[in-house]
């Protein structure tokens, strides 16, 4: 039988294909030991599967079955020889004492990874006991974030369902090229700092198809935050889509090329918002698009605060330095639960420019809603609800 030169090289992509998942390698974590119940600690088996695939040739899969796996702090640490799909199919619990995650700061960490995939499966961090700590104003251990990826490369967090953090759900830092996708997140409007996402000196970060409800922002955006697109997302409650706070520290890198499309904000305390230290630095924001976005019955639809002082320690008197150009606010409706729905209160010395609005239609109690600008220039264009101050 004659065959053709491409359906030769069909025929031998094939069989390479089937020989790299045939030599694939896959380390279940009850082989070493792990056990279901929730109740016994697993950290150490899920180590020894960690350190197995690291150390594997081929590609591996790390496979957690079905049941609830009870995970002291971990930290997955590479470089591996090669590419990790992490398969999680159960729940991974934190004790229920908030102490049993030490002081760290982390409760499930990656770091120096690169080509790893996380999909599936749940992770509960306990956090009610915490948060009573906090609340009481006893003297607490720092809250650990639930799963973070530190100097990692080339990572996929997809179909994870997180839940009551102590403090950020998913941490984000000093990463390149991460995408996360169909994640959910959820902790109560009151529980304290438990950012949903948060993305600090990391380049080309998507997030898509994700849902937050959480106590503090759904995503949070920290200095060095390059190239991140968020889509699809549903915020609230929450403390909505937030760049910043920047300028704490006078040394700070910029934030740019942020854009954020196609997201429904419900009943969260804002929509999207600027935030800065009123005090001088040297960073900046810039290249920003806010667009196709839906606001239901939220505090402050947009803001820029350029003032954020709190408990006016450090900064009172002075102006923000962190330079805020080139924002696009497109495309922007629904009901705003305060009178004023667009709030730009930019620095004194170092006013916003290049600010644009179109298209936005944003009500009060069924009427037209309010603006205030300060210290801010730009333009404007199409259907304005409310009018604007630009």
């Amino acid at each position: 039988m004659a065959y053709t030169i491409k359906t030769l090289l069909l025929i031998i992509s094939s069989i390479y294909f089937f020989l790299q998942l045939s030599s694939a390698a896959t380390y279940n974590v009850i082989t070493y030991g792990a056990k279901p119940n929730g109740k016994t600690d697993s950290t150490r088996p899920f180590l020894k599967a960690w350190t197995s695939a690291c150390s594997s040739s081929t590609p591996s899969t790390i496979n957690v079955p079905k049941g609830r796996f009870l995970l002291k702090p971990i930290t997955f640490r590479g470089p591996c020889n090669n590419k990790i799909t992490f398969r999680l199919n159960g729940t991974l619990v934190a004790p229920l004492d908030y102490r049993a995650l030490g002081s760290s700061g982390y409760w499930i960490l990656f770091i120096k990874v690169n080509d790893v995939s996380f999909f599936g499966g749940n992770i509960d961090a306990k956090g009610a006991s915490y948060w009573a700590c906090r609340d009481s104003g006893k003297d607490c251990p720092p809250g650990a974030r639930s799963i973070t990826f530190n100097w990692a490369n080339n990572i996929i967090l997809s179909g994870l369902t997180s839940l009551n953090s102590r403090q950020s759900h998913i941490t984000i830092n000093s990463c390149n090229n991460v995408l996360v996708k169909n994640v959910k997140i959820m902790a109560p409007d009151q529980s304290p700092n438990t950012d949903g996402i948060h993305v600090q000196s990391s380049t080309d970060v998507t997030i898509t198809g994700t849902t937050i409800q959480t106590g503090d922002d759904c995503i949070s955006i920290g200095d060095g935050t390059k190239n991140l697109f968020m889509t699809h997302i549903k915020c609230g409650p929450g403390h909505g889509v937030s760049i910043g706070s920047l300028g704490k520290e006078f040394d700070e890198q910029g934030v740019q090329n942020v854009t954020l499309m196609n997201a429904v904000f419900t009943k969260s305390d804002n929509g999207v918002r600027i935030k800065t230290w009123a005090r001088p630095g040297n960073g900046f924001v810039k290249h920003v698009v806010f667009q196709n976005i839906v606001m239901n019955n939220v505090k402050n639809p947009i803001i820029i605060d350029q003032n954020y002082c709190p408990d006016n320690e450090g900064c009172p008197g002075q102006s923000a330095g962190v330079k805020i150009s080139d924002v696009t606010y497109k495309n922007i409706g629904g009901t705003s639960a305060t009178s004023e729905a667009i709030t730009f209160d930019c620095s004194s010395t170092n006013p916003c420019d290049d600010m644009r609005l179109e298209d936005i239609k944003l009500t009060y109690n069924n009427k037209a809603s309010t603006s205030t600008c300060n210290n801010v220039g730009g333009s404007s264009m199409g259907i304005l609800m409310p009018q604007s101050c630009l």
